[in-house]
């Protein structure tokens, strides 16, 4: 099975991640392909470089928990593949607990319920590593015990037991992509910011670097063009349908060292860093197991790179100036 041809839902499209795969789909030649967002995360500027791209990228402002309504956009653009990435992130849960579980927890038994009625074809989900909890061992294995430690992972890890239990009852197609932390332009720069903009960010307006705990803390990092790759490749194999993949690149970072490397790349390694106390619910160890990624689709992603990281800077300075 390949993309080729086929009518494409992307939920969380104007995301994060959900813009790359965006833009990763367009040259996979489809039929049709939509973006459903309520644009909480997402912005529309994500999506500048797939509109010039594909005029007839159709975008619809909507809660993608909602069943009707994403029964209704299905229907109407007869779509047959769905990629789902919407999602309420981890900071809200932690002022918003109800309403993130709430919604996630929707959204995924929103397509499941969908996929069951036939009128969806294939559907993949986006998962997080924060399901896991933190490493009870590293590298950390899709049979690793979910120890979700915030609303928001307990929510991902809710959302992956809903998809086995539709994958077992009712047989449908669906595969669980587990990516691990994702770098790269486009990632918010606002209140729900990530590591890397934060570090921009306090750089320019001269504040020191706030890191929860000692900063030894250790996350598998990924550039998100990478992700959206390996989401195309999975896609294409047929083995990996009912499958779940870890998707990353088997590496531990620790924070202090991503710190540091983004501080050399911005040519400020001596700019101030101050340690705060941890965060609830951070986890400690992230690194994760690639192996059954590489049997089924013969690669990992690449390393946490200079290159990656300062073309990630470079695209924060922008914005932010």
């Amino acid at each position: 099975m390949t993309l080729a041809n086929r009518s494409i839902l992307v939920t969380g499209g104007a995301g994060f991640i959900g813009s790359h795969l965006v833009d990763r789909l367009i040259s996979e030649d489809p039929a049709k392909l939509v973006v459903v967002d309520n644009f909480f995360l997402g912005n529309e500027g994500n999506l500048a470089p797939a509109l010039a791209r594909c005029d007839d990228l159709e975008i619809i402002r909507l809660d993608a928990s909602d069943l009707a309504a994403m029964q209704d956009v299905v229907t109407t653009h007869e779509i047959d593949t769905v990629f789902d990435l919407a999602v309420v992130p981890l900071p809200t849960s932690l002022t918003f607990p109800h309403w993130t579980m709430q919604t996630n927890i929707g959204i995924t038994t929103t397509f499941c319920e969908i996929t069951r009625r036939g009128l969806v074809e294939r559907y993949v989900h986006f998962s997080s590593s924060e399901a896991y909890g933190s490493g009870r061992y590293v590298p950390m294995d899709e049979e690793h015990p979910h120890d979700a430690l915030t609303p928001y992972a307990a929510s991902k890890s809710a959302e992956d037991h809903i998809i086995r239990s539709y994958v077992s009852t009712f047989g449908i197609d669906a595969t669980i992509i587990r990516p691990f932390n994702n770098y790269g332009p486009r990632q918010n720069p606002g209140s729900y910011a990530g590591i890397i903009p934060i570090i921009v960010r306090c750089v320019r307006t001269g504040q020191p670097i706030t890191i929860f705990g000692d900063g030894e803390q250790t996350r598998d990092f990924t550039f998100v063009r990478d992700t959206a790759e390996l989401t195309i490749d999975i896609f294409n194999n047929p083995e990996c349908r009912g499958l779940e993949l870890n998707v990353a690149t088997g590496v531990g970072t620790s924070i202090n060292d991503l710190v540091a490397q983004v501080l050399a790349i911005m040519g400020r390694p001596d700019h101030p860093v101050v340690h705060v106390e941890e965060r609830p619910g951070d986890v400690r160890r992230h690194l994760a197991d690639v192996s059954r990624l590489v049997s089924y689709v013969g690669h990992h992603p690449p390393v946490l790179s200079d290159e990656a990281l300062r073309e990630t800077v470079e695209w924060y300075e922008e914005i932010l100036a």
